[in-house]
């Protein structure tokens, strides 16, 4: 285990889960079918959560270029890092993706409604306004990047000693994303990550699945320029407040 090899398998973690958890929801004959947008926060929430215990001792857990910038940005992350973290979350998104299909082919087959397969893959705007969907992301994005600068660890005692939470330290982010969802999710499906949408996106174009949508390439930018726009918004905010 390294740095890369931890940001390949998180991210690979999080869309398994995160986009298994909408193809539950959303898939004809699923035991989870029709289960509602709580049940798609949380599932996200708690891939989150899996994502960022298993890579977060290696690599400190980014698994999304929004964070990666961010952090470079604020002076917490080496910038010659930068395009190996975004690269092993290109790919472990990209693998996720593919998994959520081998695991749901059979439902993948079953559901003839057009688009439903798509939304397993990657995110689409509830109304089409470019204007404000990008902005969306860039709120999304920017509440979560803000948060991430002040989550800070435990610590005893008067002379306030940090110690170690262990797997429980992932919890905040999850709880972040979850709220995330709730309040700011409806419009975009909240992205919120570049390749948590450019990976999947991907794999969806190059796999065979039947009664298939083309990938709405046109929209593909909002979910990667919003997040990195909110972030970088997000870390010149911490900076200034932190001067």
């Amino acid at each position: 285990m390294n740095p890369i090899v931890a940001e390949f398998i998180g991210t690979m973690i999080l869309i398994l889960l995160g986009n298994g958890v909408v193809a539950n929801v959303l898939l004809k004959d699923t035991k989870g079918n029709n289960s509602g947008w709580i049940v798609i926060t949380t599932g996200w929430a708690l891939a989150v959560f899996a994502g960022v215990i298993i890579a977060g001792p290696y690599s400190g857990a980014h698994l999304n270029p929004a964070v990666t910038l961010g952090l470079a940005i604020a002076g917490k992350f080496a910038w010659a890092q930068v395009p190996g973290f975004i690269l092993a979350q290109l790919l472990g998104a990209m693998t996720g993706a593919f998994l959520v299909y081998m695991m749901y082919k059979d439902h993948f087959r079953v559901t003839k409604v057009p688009g439903l397969e798509a939304a397993c893959f990657y995110t689409s705007p509830a109304i089409k306004n470019p204007r404000l969907n990008i902005l969306s992301e860039v709120l999304g994005t920017f509440v979560l990047i803000l948060a991430v600068f002040y989550i800070t660890g435990g610590e005893f005692g008067e002379a306030k000693t940090p110690i170690g939470l262990g797997s429980i330290g992932a919890i905040p982010v999850a709880f972040i994303v979850w709220a995330i969802g709730l309040s700011l999710g409806g419009t975009t499906g909240y992205a919120i990550n570049p390749v948590r949408d450019l990976g999947p996106r991907i794999t969806h174009t190059l796999l065979p699945l039947k009664n298939k949508n083309k990938a709405d390439w046109q929209y593909a930018w909002v979910p990667i320029v919003g997040p990195m726009v909110g972030s970088a918004i997000a870390a010149a905010l911490y900076l200034l407040l932190s001067s």
